[in-house]
């Protein structure tokens, strides 16, 4: 272990722009015991503003040594905390809200700017991290474990502990708002918590630790790690980090979740997606276009929860009319953002491509997009019709711009398409009839399931999280499933009066 790295400061500097303008920013380094410090490495990687394809700073690369560097500031931490009522631990989250608040027009263009989002995506990302910070506040009325008398003189209770030191692994596409879906629950359960970001957008997660401890937070309670793999798989080992939460890829969620699991470790990953929305002939034209478009291309498709795959049933060729003037109607840059990195857009090309030898139309082709005066990375909204479920746009996370268009005769085959999907996170009915909606939720296999709702995530206290492939582990991310995965019941039977009867307890 390294604890003696040199502390650079607790200030984080301010984000100076209030405009989708390039701007540079500062070197991310890692937060620990509650100031920057340094990686041991010494090597860092540049953050892109992929509006723009520019460099608008760096972040280090970390390994072991940081880690364990963290997990023993956490250690030094962690009993005052723990030993902190919960009603005050809730207090720390209270003004957290409000800091979040108070910054909110800052911390909207630094996330757009390292994210690619626009303002008004960047707002939704934190005004949903808001929420889940609130259902947090509500923990010490809600958490009670309760208590009875279970026979004569004998008293059974149960009590909430905390894990200890606990982490997080999140993706680039929702740098503050994943962070905060485990972030206000682990820590009113009482736990430390060390956050890996994802090294492409570094700033959120850096920008919380920071206004965390103008909340009040004890150095050492939250903490980051910055860097790619090495990183990752420290946190994953460290023997005294108790549980793990990921989000990102299906492909990385199943190596994190088996590799945590065998070390004995709680986990909860939730992986990719590929979300079905179901339109039959009776649903509302202007309704399902509008929202069918607002879910397949908001954050530019680069969402567990974007609908990229509609199942039209039968003759709803007026809805994809419909909906092919709107998504043509959609302005780069400000009704979307554009696609994390240069690797992605020719990701996402090439499967447009693919789709297109292997005989699907495109009916909006957003290849080629581009912004005047923004050479970032783009790819514009694109809709591709008779795909079949074989082809990889029908049945792959593409996880960027794009709609395919899968047709099927009846409800029963368009039901049975999206139950062949290896995935599960989430699917939707769009219809005016409620027997035909309650017959569709009763038999689609997803976790959030939508009626006339493009992205059916689940407000607050409901909790989110998919089924299948989308989902290793038990329980749910947030709500109250996500505080139980951050805490563990503790049973406590008592008994102080002798009894001058008895029964097998006694």
């Amino acid at each position: 272990m390294n604890a003696a790295l040199p502390v650079l400061s607790s200030a984080v500097p301010a984000y100076q722009s209030r405009s989708y303008d390039f701007a540079e920013y500062t070197t991310c380094r890692n937060w620990r015991g509650g100031a920057l410090v340094d990686a041991v490495s010494g090597h860092t990687l540049p953050v892109e503003n992929p509006r723009h394809g520019k460099v608008m700073g760096h972040v280090v690369l970390s390994g072991q040594a940081d880690v364990e560097a963290a997990v023993h500031a956490a250690k030094l931490a962690l009993p005052g905390w723990k030993g902190t009522p919960m009603r005050e631990r809730a207090q720390v989250m209270f003004r957290l809200k409000a800091l979040l608040e108070r910054d909110m027009d800052e911390l909207c263009w630094l996330l757009s700017a390292e994210n690619g989002k626009t303002y008004a995506e960047a707002k939704g990302d934190i005004d949903k991290g808001i929420e889940c910070i609130e259902f947090a506040i509500a923990l010490p009325q809600m958490a009670t474990g309760g208590g009875i008398d279970v026979s004569r003189g004998v008293h059974c209770e149960v009590t909430n502990e905390p894990l200890g030191i606990v982490a997080g692994i999140v993706p680039f596409n929702f740098p503050i708002m994943v962070p905060l879906w485990m972030l206000p629950n682990a820590l009113v359960a009482g736990n430390a918590f060390i956050l890996k970001p994802s090294e492409v957008v570094p700033y959120g997660a850096l920008r919380l630790g920071q206004l965390l401890k103008e909340a009040g937070l004890p150095d050492g309670i939250y903490q980051t790690i910055n860097g790619g793999r090495d990183a990752v798989e420290a946190v994953v080992d460290h023997p005294a980090i108790a549980a793990i939460g990921f989000v990102g890829s299906t492909k990385v969620a199943k190596l994190v979740y088996a590799r945590a699991s065998a070390l004995g470790k709680r986990a909860l990953c939730l992986g990719g997606a590929k979300n079905h929305v179901i339109v039959v002939p009776d649903a509302d034209l202007e309704l399902t276009a509008q929202t069918a478009v607002a879910s397949s291309f908001g954050c530019a498709g680069q969402r567990c929860m974007a609908s990229s795959l509609m199942v039209a049933v039968g003759d709803v060729q007026h809805i994809i009319d419909a909906m092919v003037g709107y998504a043509k109607n959609m302005q780069l840059g400000k009704d979307m953002g554009c696609v994390i990195s240069q690797a992605a857009r020719e990701r996402i090309n090439a499967y447009i491509d693919q789709a297109e030898k292997l005989g699907a139309k495109v009916i909006v082709d957003g290849r080629g997009a581009s912004l005047p005066g923004a050479d970032g990375y783009w790819v514009g909204p694109t809709i591709l019709d008779n795909v079949s479920p074989d082809m990889p746009a029908g049945c792959d996370e593409i996880f960027g711009p794009v709609l395919s268009i899968i047709h099927a005769k009846t409800l029963d085959e368009a039901i049975a398409i999206e139950n062949a999907s290896p995935y599960g996170n989430g699917a939707a009915i769009f219809t005016t009839r409620g027997y035909v909606a309650r017959y569709a939720v009763e038999r689609l296999e997803a976790g959030m399931i939508g009626v006339n709702i493009g992205v059916p995530v689940p407000r607050e206290p409901f909790s989110f999280g998919g089924f299948h492939d989308s989902k290793f582990g038990h329980g749910d991310i947030t709500g109250m499933d996500g505080f139980r995965f951050w805490s563990r019941p503790k049973k406590i039977t008592s008994k102080w009066a002798l009894q001058s009867d008895s029964s097998w307890m006694s």
